[in-house]
This record gives structure tokens, sequence and C-alpha cells, in this order.
């Protein structure tokens, strides 16, 4: 765990260049959480995307209020129309008082038989009607267009409500996202925190320790310069104390990354110096707490589940917005539309216009089991979600009665430590003495203060252990964070 701290603070240190700054106050976990739930990136990030679903959510609340759009379109034509090639001359009629109808006006002979024309192409007409080119030509060269439409929907086969809740649910499921991702940044807060403390009870069991074998270097250089302890003693005291000035240097160098590391997960610059409140490493408690849940309430404090389940909703929600595919849509629309050239009144080159009212509605027939198809897809990927979250609640039951487990564990372990301690400081007493008395060589007493070490390292990993499972029956039980 140390060479992880150790990489995580040097990548810290190599991206960042800041001057060291000193934190005077004793910082204490919540003050740790405090600081980490306002710097975190992700849990920012994750604040984002809420405000995108409500943001999403208004925008699907509007589809039942109706819209009002404006367009406009221009268009250049090169040339202009010209209904006509040329003038046109038409054939006139007149009426004939005899028949009471109207006969052609054409050429005849003195019997009164029509002539046709030598040319061939019908009768020659007596008189014509002239229609000339320029009266059929418009200009187009530049044609505008534009309409403000209404549109209010009607009925659109339930999609719009499907909508509207789907955005709900992706809302609730974000805010779920957010609070999952608030739990594992104080989890890891927790961590760092509580490794900083042990590294520091550490620290101080290594100086105390440094301290035990001068002491035992110094009596036995004494015993040597008066003739009662031999070399080979003097050069095993002095390796024994090499090594644990090696130690003491790991140690520091260890609680200085884990430091680092805990600044970086606070969101401050990694060399700030911070004081725990808690590193006299005191206040475990003599038995176990007893947990009591029902698993019915760890589900809903679940976070991850609860996005799950807020998932199965918008994918219900998706079935709906399928089905609604399958149904009629009815709607209404209201516009008025203006131009430049017009023909409302004739050919003109001044913008006019009118209203448009209507109603449009679509009715699906057959589309060959597409549309059919679609929503037993949507089914199966809605049972399939609903499988995945058994599946999870399954795990989760699992997961609590594991850290149960541990949590009591620790606990023995911890008593069986305190144990150890007794008797390694006990053994310890009874090697110095007996040494003193020349019952024991120094290896015996090196031995002893490596007994003592070990027991004294091992009660500090026992009630860091304590702690960190207390932490991790939290996160499983859902409850880390709401104290």
């Amino acid at each position: 765990m140390i060479k992880g701290i150790r990489l995580i603070a040097m990548g810290v240190l190599v991206g960042m260049s800041v001057s060291v700054t000193a934190y005077g106050e004793v910082v204490t976990l919540d003050s740790c959480r405090s600081m980490a739930m306002r710097n975190n990136k992700t849990i920012a990030i994750a604040e984002e995307t809420v405000k995108g679903t409500e943001y999403d959510r208004k925008a699907a609340r509007s589809l039942y209020l109706p819209g009002i759009d404006f367009s406009a379109a221009y268009m250049y034509n090169q040339r202009k129309i010209n209904l006509l090639s040329e003038d046109a001359k038409l054939p006139t009629m007149s009426f004939n008082p005899g028949t009471g109808k109207f006969d052609w006006n054409i050429l005849t002979d003195p019997s009164g038989n029509p002539i046709l024309n030598p040319d061939g192409g019908g009768y020659i007409p007596t008189e014509v009607a002239v229609i000339p080119k320029d009266a059929l030509s418009f200009d187009t060269h530049n044609i505008f267009a534009g309409a403000v439409t209404l549109t209010q929907p009607v009925f659109m086969g339930g999609t719009i409500k499907a909508l509207n809740d789907i955005a709900t649910y992706a809302g609730k499921a974000a805010v779920a996202g957010r609070n999952a991702v608030v739990q594992e940044v104080t989890y890891t807060v927790d961590q760092s925190y509580w490794l900083v403390v042990s590294l520091k009870a550490k620290k101080k069991l290594a100086e105390s320790f440094v301290q035990l074998v001068d002491s035992l270097h110094s009596n036995v250089q004494a015993m040597y310069d008066e003739g009662v302890a031999t070399k080979s003693d003097v050069l095993t005291v002095d390796v024994k104390l090499n090594e644990a000035k090696i130690m003491l240097i790991k140690v520091n160098d260890g609680l200085t990354l884990a430091r680092m590391n805990l600044a970086q997960v606070c969101g401050l610059p990694a060399d700030t110096e911070m004081t725990l409140s808690d590193e006299e490493f005191e206040g475990i408690p003599s038995h176990a707490p007893q947990y009591t849940a029902e698993m019915s309430d760890v589900y809903s404090r679940r976070q991850d589940l609860e996005a799950l389940r807020q998932g199965i909703n918008v994918l219900k929600g998706r079935e709906k917005i399928v089905l609604g595919t399958m149904l009629p849509k009815l709607g209404v629309f209201g516009s008025y539309q203006f131009s430049t050239p017009n023909l409302n009144n004739g050919f003109s080159k001044k913008v006019g216009g009118g209203f448009t009212v209507g109603a449009a509605l679509t009715v699906p027939i057959w589309h060959w089991g597409g549309r059919y198809n679609h929503l037993k897809s949507a089914k199966s990927a809605t049972r399939a979600q609903e499988l995945m979250l058994e599946d999870m609640e399954e795990k989760i039951r699992l997961q609590v009665s594991q850290a149960h487990f541990k949590f009591q564990e620790a606990f023995k372990t911890y008593d069986m430590t305190k144990s150890s301690l007794r008797s390694a400081e006990e053994n310890l007493r009874n090697a110095e003495l007996a040494y003193n008395e020349g019952l024991m060589t120094a290896n015996d007493v090196i031995l002893a203060q490596t007994g003592w070490l070990k027991a004294n390292s091992e009660n500090i990993d026992a009630a860091i252990g304590i702690r960190l499972c207390d932490v991790y029956l939290s996160k499983v039980l859902g409850t880390l964070g709401q104290d």
C-alpha cells in the first residue's frame, strides 16, 4: 500500500509546482471529507450531470405546449417567367339572335360556308382577341417567402408523457449516481486518513525502537569496553541499530507520501501540511458494536441499486415510446404565410399573405411487424436490467455478510494483538534483566526487541483494521457519509 501511495504522490509532485503551504489547524476526519466534497472533480462532474438532467426534464415538459416557428426563404432566378412565347391571337364569338347561340367569327363564302385556311390549321377568323406576351410575363428574379407557424400536439401516442417520465427517471438516476460518487470519495478519504494515522503511530513505534536498540548498543559498548562483551556482540547490535534507523527513514518517507496523498484527495496542494486530530491513535472500542439492518433498508440506501432501479424505469419509458409509434397521432396547426411576389390579387410584387389552419392525423396501418419487434426488443432490454438488479441484490447480501464478518474478526484480531503485545513487553523486560545478569546474550535481547516491535506493529495494524472495516461496513450498508 505504501508503494502505491508513493507512486501517487510522485505523480502529483511531477504535475504540480507549488510552494509549501502550512495548514495550521488540526484537521478532523469530517473536515477532510468536507474539503473533498468541495474540491473533488468527479463529484463536480456528477453535479453537472444532475443539472443536465434537470434541463432535459424541462425540455421534455415543453413538448406539451404549442410551438411557434418562423421560417423564411429567398431565391434568385436568372430569368423571368413568360407564359407566352409571343402575342396570343384568340378567335372570338358573336351572339346570333336567330339561333340564340354564340357563333364563331370566321370568314365565309357567299353561300355562307366557312372558308378553310389554305395553309391548314382550321378556319380563318374575321376577328381576334389579342393577349400581349408582356401581359403574361412575370418578374420572378427575386423571390422572398416566409411563414409564422404554430403547432400543437393533441395526441402523440403517449410518447410525450413517456419522454417526460424518462427525463424524471434519468434525473433520479443522475442523483443516485452523484450520491454513489460521494460515498466512493468519502471511502477514499477515510482510507487515506487512517493510513496517515497508522503511519504516524508506526513512526512513533520506529522512534521508540531506535531508542531501544540504541540503549542496548550503549550498554553493549560499555560492557565491551569493560571486557565482559565480545566484538561480535557490538557488531550485531550495530547492524540492528542501522536496520532500525533505515526502518525509521522508510516510515518517515511513507508518512510524508501518505500525507501528500490525503491532501490530494482533499483537493489541496500535495505538499500541504496537515495535523490530524486522530494522530494520537486512541478511542478503539473494547467490543464490536452491533450493526442491525434489514436488507430491504440496505437495498433502499444503496445508491448503485437506486441508479439501476431508475435505469429500469427509463427502459420502461422507452417501451412506451416504441408503443407510441404503433398508435395514431393527431396535431393541429396554424400559420401565417407571406411572400413577394404574391398571387393574392393577380401578380403583385408587394408583400402579401394569409392565414392557414388545419389538423393532421397519422394512423399506422402496416409495417411488416417492424415496430412490434422493436417493442419486444425494448421489453427484453428491460427484463435484462431487472435480472441485473436481482443479481446485484444477491451480491450485496453476500457483501454485507462478509463485511459484518470482517468487522467482527477485526476486533478479535485486535484483542489477540493486545495479548501478544503484553507478552512481548514482558518478554523484553525479562530479556533485558537476564542480559544485565549475564544469563542471556545480546542476540537474545535483539530477538526480544524484534518481537516487541512486531507485536506493536501488529497491534497498530489491527486497530487501523477496525477503523477500515467500520468504514467498509458503512459503505456496503449505504450509510457512509450520512452521519
